[in-house]
C-alpha cells in the first residue's frame, strides 16, 4: 500500500493505475476508522481496480466550539486498518496545503441542505461540499462510496456531482451498526459506559418508528411526535426528529418508500446522529 500527502504524488500513482486500465475507487472519510469505513473498502475493493482512501478531518466543516480538536485521530491505526483491507493509495493531506491560507471559495448546495443538519450547523454542508469537491478533483475517482449513516450528506453529495458534472458515480452503503443496534460512529468513542446505555435509546427509537409506519402510519408529523416523545422520555436531548424525503430531505406529505426518519441527539456531550428508511421500495 502507497501512502502520500502530497497531491502532485497523488496524481501521479492514480494516473499510473488509469494507464493500466484500472478503475479508481474512493473512500473519503476523517479517520479514527472503523467497521463502518471497512464495509466501504471492502465494497470498493470488490468493484475497482484501485482503491483510494482519504484522512482528512475537515476543518471547514466545524463551526467554533465544536469538536475539531477534539474529534478521534488514529493514524497508525488507521494505516494498519487500510493496508489489510487492501487500500492501494492512502491519501492524508495536510489542512495548510488543502486550504491555502487566501482560500477564498464556498460551495453552497441549496435545497438539500435547508433542514437537518443544515439547519442546527449552518456552515457545516458548505464546508463538506467544498472539501468531497477539492476530493473529488484531486483523486478524479470513478466511484465514490459513502454510508448511508450520514444520510443528508449522502443527498449533498449526489447533488453536487449531477449539479456540477463530475463525472464520478455514487456508491451508497447501508449503516454498520455494533451488536447493541448503535450505529457505528468515530465519535461513539466519546461516550461512557452510562452515556452509551442511553443512546441506544436512538436506534430504539428510530426502530420503533419504522414499525408504526409499516404497521400503516403514514402521517409524518405523527411519527415526528412519537419519535421525539420516545427519546426525550429516554432522557435524551433532541436536536431534530424529521421524517424525510431521503433524495430532497424534505418533509413528504406522506411517508412513501424511500422516505426516512433522521434524528439528532445529544447524551452528555456526545452528538450522535442516525437515520432509518420507514418503508422499503417495493
Amino acid at each position: 500500500m502507497e501512502e502520500t500527502r502530497e497531491l502532485g504524488r497523488l496524481r501521479g500513482l492514480v494516473a499510473a493505475a488509469r494507464a493500466r486500465g484500472l478503475s479508481v475507487g474512493f473512500v473519503p472519510t476523517m479517520g479514527a476508522l472503523h467497521e463502518g469505513h471497512l464495509s466501504l473498502v471492502r465494497r470498493a475493493r470488490s468493484v475497482s481496480g484501485f482503491v483510494v482512501v482519504s484522512i482528512f478531518v475537515n476543518p471547514a466543516q466545524f463551526a467554533p466550539g465544536e469538536d475539531f480538536e477534539r474529534y478521534p485521530r488514529s493514524p497508525e491505526q488507521d494505516t494498519a486498518l487500510c493496508e489489510a483491507a487492501g487500500v492501494d493509495l492512502l491519501y492524508a493531506p495536510d489542512a495548510p496545503d488543502f486550504y491555502p491560507r487566501d482560500f477564498a471559495t464556498s460551495i453552497r448546495v441549496a435545497g438539500v441542505t435547508e433542514g437537518g443538519e443544515g439547519a442546527i450547523r449552518p456552515g457545516h454542508f458548505p464546508g463538506v461540499a467544498a472539501a468531497v469537491a477539492k476530493l473529488f478533483l484531486r483523486v478524479q475517482p470513478d466511484m465514490a462510496f459513502f454510508g448511508r449513516k450520514d444520510l443528508q450528506q449522502v443527498a449533498v453529495v449526489r447533488r453536487l456531482i449531477r449539479d456540477l458534472d463530475f463525472p464520478v458515480e455514487l456508491v451508497v452503503g447501508e449503516t454498520v451498526r455494533d451488536a447493541d443496534g448503535l450505529a457505528l460512529s468515530s465519535r461513539n468513542a466519546y461516550l461512557s459506559p452510562e452515556d452509551r446505555r442511553l443512546a441506544l435509546a436512538l436506534p430504539r427509537s428510530l426502530s420503533a418508528a419504522k414499525a408504526r409506519a409499516e404497521r400503516g402510519e403514514r402521517d409524518p408529523r405523527a411519527l415526528e411526535t412519537a419519535t421525539r416523545k420516545d427519546l426525550e422520555e429516554a432522557g435524551l436531548s433532541v436536536d431534530y426528529a424529521d421524517v424525510v424525503d431521503a433524495a430532497t430531505m424534505r418533509r413528504p406529505a406522506r411517508v412513501e418508500p424511500g422516505t426516512a426518519l433522521a434524528a439528532a441527539v445529544r447524551v452528555g456531550k456526545t452528538r450522535l446522529i442516525d437515520n432509518v428508511l420507514l418503508l422499503e421500495a417495493p
